[in-house]
């Protein structure tokens, strides 16, 4: 349940895209996050929030309900959303794509992201957008900075500082200086934790340390332009529990340039264009921030440096008239993906990189909403790509390399998608409900394409015989918004045609290999969530998301779905003080499927459920200064998330997998100040 409420105004001729912005109310620490408007979600990734605020994008999404994350540590989490993983979630920051480039996504797209350096958190559930990419079938995710228009000279500064148990310290400054011709704007951001402990006072190898820096200048010449260049970067180290590496680089570089008209006469009322450049560089070792493993698979000091430079752009008319709005252009991604490795300490570095994949794809869109009426519309888009990926490894396999039989092999897919969505609002009562289908076609991936040991039986490898995935998903809901209550609940029903499936072979947390192969599945869930305010100064609140999945045909489960979760939130708000608690339930998970997973992880087996009480509150000195604070896991339990790696032997975990228990009592404080 949100402690803060937010109201929607669609930019002109981009209402399509769901780019709404966030008002904040009262609440000073935010524990849930409700609708904005049919299935989309907006929220300021600013606010504090309950558990200790995110260090990373992962985390944060956990406070939207149907998030969650496939945990390996203390830090850099893979997210899920409605039980989907990996390029199901396309996942944006200021609108371009970067991508991590550990073959096991040691280093997912969110753990290059500081969520408090961002103004705004859009997510939009299912395949019921194609404006923001391809393949999307659980969903869209956006992290976007504003560019604020200065009509007179000034200066804008926030700041926030957090410190909290194991050693968990963060620091946040952001900037802004301006007239009405040009801006700067500087970000940036440290945090930094120790290991921690569980709730049976274990300790859980976890510490991390790691930052960011981004600066944009913007030229202005009237309120409706902007022409933006961007440059950033940033690094970390970070120490995983349940793998057999821990990061000792996560080293960034971002550029960006983009523009932005609006309010255009006649009927052609936007353009909007942008290009970046992304490029991740990554170590994995055993040796910066643990000890090699005399008795382990790896027991001499080793290490792999990876790298994944993305670069692309997308370009965008938007058109308004009286009762249409419509949106329509292009994008494109180009990645490249390279490697070098060595055993020895800092031997990797004397080595040359060799370029093992690269992938492309270019697309066009068309997204449209008709105004039917005063009390309803229809939404609808289409979406049509062209991929492709070139295998460019000369030998394949660790352990005994063999010459690669697809060596400089090329794929195309061609890849349409679209959906249709009819919303309605009832004439004399705060209800809306809507009700929508969309189709989604997605190349296989990196991951999918590149890390599995084999691909389906009868294929030569994963890279020639995976084939696209193409989901078929209907998504339904209904909000009730009164001055005491806000109620929604959001569902979907699918099927998912030739879904990628990995296949664990051999003993151990992550097993010893791993083949790719194409099922059908359905699926099916949804999230419902309530907030009522009793009296003035009270505010009671609930949410729910439950997500299940079945391979067609066998009865069996689809791996990696999270057990049906409830947050029961109560708050108190009187002048400048809130009060706050938060009743977390997570219900056991028994319908797994041992051995089956996707490339980061494998079902482990049932899970046991269990619940976490924690308490938050805040306290107002001004407009400009605010304190929040909180005790997570007040009654220090003992409890794991069901999506886990498993404890890695190096840290003395037994060989077959016991999940990585969850920080025992945690307590934090945060102070925010902006001027």
């Amino acid at each position: 349940m949100a402690a803060a409420l937010f109201s929607a105004a669609a930019h002109a001729g981009e209402q399509a895209a769901q780019t709404l912005r966030t008002t904040t109310l009262d609440g000073l620490v935010v524990t849930g996050v409700a609708p904005s408007m049919a299935t989309t979600f907006v929220t300021d990734p600013r606010l504090p929030r309950q558990p200790v605020p995110a260090s990373d994008g992962a985390d944060y999404l956990k406070t939207v309900p149907g998030f969650s994350a496939l945990r390996s540590g203390g830090t850099n989490g893979d997210p899920v959303l409605r039980g989907m993983f990996g390029s199901r979630i396309n996942l944006l920051t200021n609108d371009g794509a970067m991508s991590g480039a550990c073959p096991s996504r040691m280093d997912n797209t969110l753990s290059y992201i500081a969520p408090e350096t961002y103004d705004r958190l859009t997510v939009i559930k299912g395949p019921q957008t194609v404006l923001w990419g391809g393949g999307a079938s659980a969903g869209t995710v956006r992290f976007e900075r504003e560019t604020p228009y200065f009509d007179r000279p000034g200066v804008r500064m926030a700041a926030s500082a957090l410190a909290g148990s194991a050693g968990r310290n963060d620091q946040v400054l952001n900037v802004v200086a301006g007239n009405p011709i040009g801006d700067a704007r500087i970000t940036g951001n440290r945090s930094e934790a120790d290991d921690y402990r569980d709730g049976s006072g274990a300790w859980v190898p976890s510490a991390w340390d790691k930052w960011n820096a981004d600066a944009a200048f913007g030229w202005t010449p009237d309120a409706d332009s902007v022409l933006e260049a961007s440059v950033g970067g940033g690094d970390a180290q970070a120490r995983y529990a349940g793998r057999g590496m821990d990061g000792s680089q996560f080293k960034r570089n971002s550029y960006g340039l983009r523009y932005e008209r609006r309010n255009l006469a006649g009927a052609l009322d936007t353009l909007t264009a942008n290009v970046y450049y992304n490029d991740v560089d990554h170590v994995m070792d055993n040796y910066t921030l643990r000890d090699p493993d005399p008795d382990g698979t790896m027991p001499m000091p080793m290490a792999s440096n990876v790298a994944h430079r993305t670069t692309g752009g997308r370009a965008a008319l938007g058109w308004r008239t009286a009762r249409l709005e419509l949106s329509a252009g292009l994008d494109h991604r180009d990645s490249r993906h390279s490697q070098r490795s060595a055993s020895g300490r800092g031997a990797y570095r004397n080595q040359p990189w060799t370029v093992d994949a690269r992938l492309r794809n270019t697309g066009a869109f068309a997204e449209a909403t008709w105004h039917l009426g005063q009390y309803d519309k229809l939404a609808g888009g289409l979406r049509l790509d062209r991929a492709q990926a070139q295998d460019l490894r000369a030998m394949v396999g660790s352990m005994m390399p063999m010459p690669n039989p697809t060596a400089g092999a090329v794929r195309y897919e061609t890849l349409p998608g679209g959906f249709v969505r009819y919303e309605r609002q009832a004439r004399d009562k705060p209800l809306h409900w809507y009700a929508g289908i969309g189709q989604t076609r997605r190349m296989p991936d990196y991951w999918e394409l590149f890390s599995p040991g084999s691909g389906p039986i009868g294929s030569v490898n994963a890279f020639a015989g995976v084939r696209p995935e193409r989901t078929t998903q209907l998504d339904a809901g209904l909000q009730y918004r009164s001055p005491r209550m806000d109620a929604w609940i959001s569902v979907y029903t699918g099927r998912m045609h030739d879904y990628i499936l990995f296949h664990y072979m051999g003993g151990g947390a992550m097993g010893s290999t791993t083949r790719a192969s194409n099922v059908d599945a359905d699926i099916g869930g949804g999230e419902a969530g309530i907030e009522w305010r009793p009296a003035g100064e009270w505010k009671l609140g609930a949410t729910l998301a439950y997500a299940w999945g079945e391979v067609d045909g066998s009865g069996d489960a689809l791996p990696q779905m999270p057990p049906l979760e409830t947050r029961l939130s109560a708050g108190y708000e009187h002048r400048r003080w809130s009060l706050g608690a938060l009743l977390r339930v997570v219900a056991a998970q028994h319908r797994v499927s041992p051995g089956l997973g996707n490339v980061v992880g494998r079902d482990l087996g049932p899970s046991p459920g269990f619940a976490v009480f924690s308490l938050n509150g805040g306290y107002r000195f001004s407009d400009a200064l605010q304190l929040a604070m909180g005790i997570d896991n007040l009654f220090d339990r003992s409890y794991s998330e069901h999506l886990n790696l498993g404890g890695n032997s190096a840290f003395g975990y037994p060989s077959d997998p016991v999940r990585i228990g969850e920080p025992g009592r945690t307590a934090w404080v945060k102070l925010n100040w902006k001027y």
